[in-house]
């Protein structure tokens, strides 16, 4: 159950009641493709970087260790040893992106996989079951992400077999909540609203979903290629036609100013990579701007990556040290700048959420953009 709290403009306030928990809104998923943050993170470790939701992949995680496998082992929480709200995704994604091991039919997709190459059948229900057996917080729905750019005519068809495909989603889920073998009975469908940059499919398809009154609605298929500008504009046309009362979860998005902009517009949901995987080559977040810590600048630097961080990293390593570690392919290094990142993200998650409880949102989006514009002093 959804509850809004608090709007500022489009932005949305609010609180997410799980079967694992209550999640504050607008919040940053972390990344745990094979229920695991790349990086060497644990979930002790993702709890002190204050991550309240981990996102962790369908697709991944049926070709290895294998989702019955995660289910006799008590599901995908007691796998990871996570007792709050884990999403998996759909696997769609990572289907699509198979472009030459995979062919689309109405029933599913047939593909292979790009471990051993062998043979695998994915459709709405297929996905749904794994989806079940991992035993997620909240499940998504099986669609097509159509790649960018993309003809009208064929965003037409794919988002149509997106509809139809979501309808057996809701009712395969449905079917599985029920079964006296299923982890999870309170496991949550959330929709993804597709159509490229076509403003017109993206709303005609925002409407068909918003009437299947499910837990949540994603919108799927942005920051595959278009600009910014383009990404603002579709949200700008396709939030109001999402409904206000269940979260709006942009898929995949991203940088800190996105985030920003996008809650401005009424997301307040977002996972991405992007934290975790410049961390891992040593490009870390601050409040005022990124830095390379590769940089022969930061050689002699014992400040720490960001001074206003109450990070682990922060509060005990030295920009100095942690660059050295990167440079001699130490994993600590790694680490540290994963640690700090997510950390940056999930904080001004926390910040922004201070923001809209107290009616200043615009001028916290303000001044932190213009820090993160800023020239911190050598």
């Amino acid at each position: 159950m959804y509850k809004l709290l608090k709007v500022e403009g489009r932005a949305k306030r609010g609180e997410f009641h799980t079967a694992h928990g209550v999640i504050q809104t607008p919040v940053f998923m972390n990344v745990a493709t094979v229920a695991a943050i790349k990086g060497a993170l644990s979930t002790i470790d993702l709890k002190e970087v204050k991550c309240q939701v981990a996102l962790s992949n369908t697709y991944h995680l049926h070709l290895r260790p294998g989702d019955k496998v995660i289910k006799e082992l008590g599901g995908l929480h007691e796998f990871m040893v996570w007792d709050r709200p884990i999403l998996t995704d759909s696997g769609g994604f990572q289907v699509f992106s198979l472009t030459s091991l995979r062919t689309i039919k109405e029933e599913g997709v047939y593909f292979s996989s790009h471990i051993d190459g062998r043979k695998i059948f994915m459709g709405p229900e297929e996905s749904m079951q794994i989806q079940s057996n991992l035993a997620s917080t909240i499940a998504m729905a099986f669609d097509e992400c159509p790649p960018y750019p993309c003809d009208k005519d064929y965003m037409i068809a794919s988002v149509s077999r997106t509809t139809r495909w979501l309808k057996r989603c809701k009712e395969e889920l449905s079917r599985l909540n029920q079964l006296d073998t299923t982890i999870n009975k309170k496991q949550m469908l959330f929709a993804i609203n597709q159509g490229g940059i076509y403003k017109d499919i993206r709303i005609e398809h925002a409407k068909e979903i918003s009437e299947l009154e499910l837990d949540g609605y994603a919108i799927g298929g942005l920051a595959v290629g278009e600009s910014h500008e383009e990404m603002y504009y579709i949200l700008d046309e396709v939030v109001p036609y999402l409904p206000q009362d269940k979260p709006t979860y942009l898929m995949g998005v991203g940088t800190p100013e996105n985030i920003l902009e996008s809650v401005e517009r009424g997301v307040d949901f977002f996972d991405c990579v992007l934290p975790a995987r410049n961390g891992r080559h040593g490009h870390v977040y601050t409040n005022r701007g990124k830095l390379n810590l590769f940089n022969a600048k930061y050689e002699l630097d014992l400040r720490p990556i960001d001074e206003s961080c109450s990070c682990s990293t922060c509060k005990n390593y030295s920009r100095a040290y942690i660059r050295h570690l990167l440079k001699a392919k130490e994993m600590l290094g790694m680490r540290l700048c994963v640690i700090h990142n997510l950390y940056f993200f999930n904080t001004m998650m926390e910040e922004i959420r201070e923001a809209l409880d107290n009616n200043n949102f615009a001028q916290y989006k303000k001044s932190k953009l213009e820090g993160f514009n800023e020239k911190e002093e050598e």
